[in-house]
């Protein structure tokens, strides 16, 4: 209903505006401190004294007057506090949030008719999936969540790097190695596991072996790489035999976080069908296109970036940015909007990348592109190539050990002895422990370095995923203990006049701004916004599960009814934010 109440506001002030003969370009619209009562306020005032030749409360008063309270009806007062205009919910706001809460689906916003690709991790497919890299598929699928919440159509990519120089190593090493070759077992029981110790391997051997071993080998690799380019199907069914099983192994630890995709979309497939070829054709028209150093390349410094693009090698190899742009005129061709989730390390790639793409006459207002530093853990840096780091799949099966530790900790002797709650356990350390990784790891602003802390991630007391998690827990226990259940069908027609107290209220006007939030997170594309939400919303359910008692005898049945619809409503709330972040919403821990 917040959204509801904006749009009434700055209805209002507009027509009161207009009526005062002031401009209405900016209405000052913004959220009060947490110390006044009221849930919108105005600044306007501040701008329009100089042209009204009044100090600011004076014209502030005017347009408190001006303003038709019966034209309104989720507010019930204007108030003015010096310069400021204050607007007070009434109580069909109240009620009417509490109606909408009630639904399973509440925070989602009406079908915008608009489809979105969210291109997200496209790690190559050389090894397992690694710490430093989490940051991508955890921040990409939040924010394909968060733009479906908001109501456009999402699909999900993963962008699978199958024709660089990378793979045609891992493909010649693959085939030229034998088991006895490897030096190491393979550190987990999953293909890509056993696979990279032969791309590992294959680069030892190119850094170690004598001249005449590395040109025989760099003969062989360059003539995947050509056989690629050139469309050769069985080249093709090499590298993917290799691709292929590495890539099925990596979905398998995607699947843990869960981070899933609808597409896995081949850049050979641009090569496949001529589209890198036309492309290239293109590029060497443009006017900032030279041959210089044994390869085609864009010569972008009139538009600002210092660092040619090369697209084109003098063998007539493609190079990845070349194969991206096709890939990328394919998503405008099928799609409304494109995002891509990218580390920090990509940032000048992406400019050149958009500069290309204008160049070419495309439209990139049709792209957003979200860059994000990576993760550290403590121990440092991680390197795919050399065999060193930390996997994904290690920091997952750490952060599920440390939470069942701490469940286990927390259940006192009956329940722990008790056969029967083994399964429960289990459950709860996966939800808490994979919920821990992706809430400390989404709640930050992508822009800023993450070294990830055990200790904080886990804190059940603060400001944390199981600190979240426990409001939804609560919720579930309340509603299972007032014999309704928890997807059981409470009373909703209910008087939300009775939730009076600032407890109450102040529960209601956060679960009121949910949806605003969704809008602001999927048009600004930071779902770190939906997490310092929860954050305050927990902190307003706490306040009010401790101040307000639901079942008691002491409490009237009608307060009963509209409190225990309160506490549906902060259900699916905070279930749904969690839903958007990828965290799962325990019934007990």
């Amino acid at each position: 209903m917040f959204l509801s109440l904006r749009t009434e506001v700055e209805t209002a002030l507009e027509d009161a505006l207009v009526a005062l003969e002031y401009p209405t370009d900016d209405l000052g619209i913004e959220e009060p401190p947490d110390d006044v009562a009221s849930v919108l306020a105005s600044s306007v005032a501040f701008r329009l004294a100089g042209e009204a030749g009044a100090a600011p409360p004076q014209v502030a008063a005017q347009l408190a007057d001006e303003i038709d309270l019966d034209e309104l009806t989720y507010v019930s007062r204007v108030e003015t506090q010096g310069p400021y205009l204050n607007f007070l919910p009434s109580d069909a706001y109240f009620e009417t949030t509490l109606g909408a809460a009630t639904a399973a689906d509440y925070g989602t916003l009406e079908d915008r008719d608009q489809s979105v690709v969210v291109e997200h991790t496209s790690a190559n497919p050389t090894g397992p999936v690694h710490v430093g890299r989490a940051r991508n598929p955890i921040i990409g699928d939040a924010v394909a969540n968060v733009l479906d919440f908001a109501g456009y159509d999402v699909s999900r990519h993963y962008y699978v790097n199958d024709a660089g120089r990378q793979m045609a190593v891992f493909t010649w090493a693959y085939e030229t190695f034998d088991e006895d070759d490897l030096e190491d077992d393979p550190a987990r029981e999953r293909i890509e596991y056993d696979l990279v110790r032969y791309y590992r391997k294959g680069n030892r051997f190119l850094e170690n072996a004598s001249d005449e071993e590395v040109e025989a080998a760099e003969a062989e690799i360059d003539a995947i790489m050509q056989g690629l380019e050139a469309g050769d199907e069985e080249t093709y069914e090499r590298v993917s035999e290799v691709v292929d099983q590495v890539l099925g192994g990596m979905k398998e630890c995607l699947e843990r976080l869960p981070a899933e995709f609808d597409e896995f979309v081949k850049e050979t497939r641009f090569m496949r069908n001529g589209a890198t070829d036309d492309l290239v054709a293109r590029l060497k028209e443009l006017d900032e296109a030279v041959y210089e150093e044994d390869a085609w390349q864009l010569e972008l410094d009139d538009h600002g970036i210092d660092k040619n693009l090369v697209f084109l090698r003098s063998d007539d190899t493609s190079l990845y940015p070349t194969r991206d742009l096709a890939h990328h005129e394919w998503k405008f061709d099928n799609y409304d909007r494109a995002v891509t989730v990218l580390g920090e390390d990509h940032k000048l790639q992406a400019r050149q990348l958009r500069t290309t793409l204008e160049l070419l006459g495309n439209d990139t207002d049709q792209l957003r592109q979200v860059l994000y530093s990576y993760v550290n853990l403590p121990e440092g840096k991680m390197s795919t190539r050399r065999g060193t780091g930390v996997d994904l799949d290690d920091l997952l099966d750490e952060a599920i050990d440390r939470a069942r530790d701490e469940v286990e900790d927390r259940l006192d002797d009956r329940i722990r002895d008790d056969d029967l709650q083994e399964d429960d356990i289990e459950r709860i350390a996966h939800q808490v422990g994979i919920g821990a990784v992706r809430y400390d790891i989404v709640s930050k602003q992508p822009t800023k370095a993450i070294t990830f802390q055990w200790d904080q991630a886990l804190d059940f007391e603060a400001q944390s995923a199981p600190y979240v998690q426990y409001v939804h827990a609560r919720c579930c226990g309340i509603l299972e203990e007032s014999g309704f259940g928890v997807d059981g069908t409470i009373e909703t027609d209910v008087d939300a006049t009775l939730l009076e107290t600032p407890a109450e209220r102040d529960l209601l006007e956060t679960i009121a701004r949910f949806p605003a939030v969704v809008e602001e997170a999927a048009d600004d594309l930071e779902p770190h916004q939906i997490a310092t939400y929860t954050r305050e919303f927990a902190d307003r359910f706490n306040t009010f599960y401790r101040e307000c008692q639901v079942l008691s005898d002491d409490v009237d049945a009608d307060l009963q009814e509209a409190r225990l619809a309160l506490v549906a409503a902060s259900r699916h709330t905070v279930a749904n934010a969690l839903s958007i972040l990828g965290v799962a919403a325990p019934r007990s821990m």
